[in-house]
């Protein structure tokens, strides 16, 4: 009998440590599901959603990844390290012991609602990553890291040691999804060439459904209906100095709804380039020009993979151009000065010289020759206005699949 009861207390006890051992390492999560590697927001965007990974970082496991699939209403999609049992009803670095990179404002939250600039802003198609630095540890405090798209964005320090940072997500707005990969590897490029590759990301001022890895855009929106454009627009406007760009199509795509124009600054995000006003573009898949409305025109053949296409306007000579922006002025590293190339497509223009105040305050609404090419051959030509600030460079993408490589400066030297 003393047998068979000891035989009892073993069995009971071996159950309460795997018990123990289950709550240990369980996830936590609250207004979220998940279905295999992909975590969605399910609550009314009053509510924050928060997801707990079952184990902390690690020496075996010390960086994970999240790939956002659809940033919903708002985008707002915090990814972090916080404390095992941390409120679920919080965004990740709201509360002390947490820190989190959010995707809506580019800020770090590190235990406080109020954040800090610390990087770019992320859209669908984005990899967030965190990790620790395994060499960098020291008396109760960690360094932890984030990156964007594999490339570093910046470090900060904690006072915490790694067994109390949990991996975290959090969403807080209808139709947010991500991807999850905790066992994801992470590691810097040793190769100047290898470090090179983001580089391009820079020269675009607003990048909506848009990945860009090196000169290479690839489309990365639901692509079914017309309100999924995919839209990347350059960081400065075209000028006398860069006054063409090009791009290959690499990739079709499902239907290659691919569009090379022109755009005012605040073009909306969601509407191909031509479609609305203060734009002009180039057609694909139709071989049509768009220019401010959603009716085309017969302008030119359609484009295929291999194809390229490019864009440029022919300034007139006393052309003056204010980007509105004086933030940009004086960016040569962006836009490299033209050695030995001289603009042969000024308009012509026999008007008497006028001082510099005159000629400022009339490059608002003046025309433009803006023209398009086909694989190096002039398609047509269109006179339009240039809205205030400039035309900048614009591309247009949607459909699944579609991918061209750009070359916003294809006259320089």
């Amino acid at each position: 009998m003393d047998e068979i009861n000891l035989h009892y207390r073993f069995m009971n006890w071996r159950r309460r440590i795997r018990e123990v051992r289950a709550v240990r390492y369980r996830e936590r999560f609250k207004r979220m599901m998940r279905d295999g590697e992909v975590l969605s927001y399910q609550g009314n965007s009053d509510e924050v959603g928060c997801y707990v990974a079952p184990r902390p970082l690690s020496k075996g496991n010390s960086y994970f990844e999240v790939t956002i699939i659809d940033t919903g209403v708002r985008g707002m999609i915090a990814v972090g390290l916080v404390p095992q049992y941390y409120k679920l009803d919080h965004q990740p670095g709201w509360l002390p012991h947490s820190l989190a990179y959010h995707a809506d404002d580019g800020k770090l939250y590190n235990g406080n609602t109020i954040g800090q600039q610390f990087g770019p802003k992320c859209n669908r198609g984005d990899r967030i990553g965190c990790g620790i630095y395994l060499e960098a540890f020291e008396d109760g405090q960690t360094t932890v890291f984030f990156t964007k798209n594999g490339k570093e964005v910046g470090t900060v320090v904690v006072p915490a040691s790694p067994e109390a940072l949990y991996p975290a997500v959090g969403m807080h707005s209808l139709g947010e999804e991500v991807q999850l990969d905790l066992q994801a590897e992470w590691g810097m490029a040793k190769e100047d060439g290898l470090m090179i590759v983001d580089s391009h990301e820079d020269e675009w001022g607003r990048l909506h459904d848009v990945r860009v890895t090196g000169s290479l855009l690839e489309y990365v929106g639901k692509g079914k209906s017309i309100v999924d454009v995919g839209l990347a627009q350059a960081r400065l406007p075209l000028n006398t100095r860069c006054h063409y760009y090009e791009l290959e199509i690499t990739d079709a795509g499902e239907k290659c709804y691919i569009a090379l124009g022109l755009a005012r600054r605040d073009y909306p995000k969601n509407r191909h380039p031509g479609w609305s006003r203060g734009s002009i573009a180039y057609h694909a898949d139709d071989g049509k020009l768009f220019q401010g409305s959603g009716v085309g025109d017969a302008f030119g053949p359609r484009c295929f993979e291999g194809d390229v296409m490019g864009c440029g306007i022919m300034f007139p000579r006393d052309y003056i151009l204010d980007s509105g922006d004086d933030s940009d002025d004086g960016d040569s590293e962006l836009w490299p000065k033209q050695r030995r190339v001289q603009n042969e497509l000024y308009m012509n223009d026999e008007d008497e010289e006028k001082d510099g105040e005159e000629l400022e305050g009339e490059q608002e609404g003046r025309k433009v020759g803006v023209f398009f090419t086909r694989n190096g051959k002039v398609v047509g030509r269109k006179e339009v206005a240039v809205p205030a600030g400039g035309f900048y460079p614009t591309i247009g993408m949607m459909s699944t699949g579609e991918k061209v490589r750009v070359d916003l400066h294809p006259l320089s030297g």
